[in-house]
């Protein structure tokens, strides 16, 4: 393999990224398929020029999940019952809406809740989508490949060219086309 590094960074199995996020017991079904069945590219075409009400930051945009667990809410305050618990730090997530303390937030299936402020980080965090992901040294298909990443493996986001971003992972860093991530607008350049 000459100088060219393979490892496969930290990763979540498909079964270990089910229970990231473990439905409530008392969720009904149809409730969940509803929430479920929405598409993102629908939700951003209707929120696209949106504000929050309390941040007014842009609707929607992404977060992460600042500990290990957090409660998703079906409405905005303590008294609403548990619908979903993210169980993964750093977990990506799109906010949709703001209420006070609390913000309406999906994850990659659209299936979420209100979580609380305070359990959201605006430190920026992908999914990565595709198996065996190459992760390479620059934007371009043709360079070499620095690492790995299995499907479920959460990264922290660096910089976005039109059709590529950078990631990084247990030590690991490389570039990867933004249709192998989800934790990014496909439009979104960053620096």
């Amino acid at each position: 393999m000459g100088s060219r590094s393979f490892i496969v960074v930290a990763a979540l199995s498909a079964a270990l990224m089910q229970a990231g996020m473990v439905a409530a017991q008392d969720q009904p079904a149809n409730e969940a398929a509803a929430n479920s069945a929405a598409s993102p590219d629908v939700a951003i075409a209707q929120t696209a020029a949106k504000r929050g009400t309390v941040t007014h930051l842009p609707l929607p945009r992404f977060v992460s999940l600042k500990g290990s667990a957090g409660n998703a809410r079906r409405g905005p305050s303590l008294s609403h019952r548990i619908d979903w618990v993210f169980r993964h730090n750093g977990m990506p997530l799109r906010v949709t809406a703001e209420f006070g303390h609390w913000r309406r937030v999906e994850d990659r299936d659209g299936a979420g809740g209100w979580v609380h402020y305070a359990l959201l980080s605006g430190v920026r965090t992908v999914i990565v989508q595709d198996d065996m992901t190459e992760l390479k040294a620059r934007p371009d298909p043709e360079a070499l490949t620095n690492a790995l990443a299995e499907a479920g493996a959460i990264a922290r986001l660096g910089e976005c060219s039109r059709d590529w971003c950078e990631i990084s992972a247990a030590g690991e860093k490389g570039w990867v086309p933004k249709t192998a991530i989800w934790g990014v607008d496909p439009d979104e350049v960053r620096d």
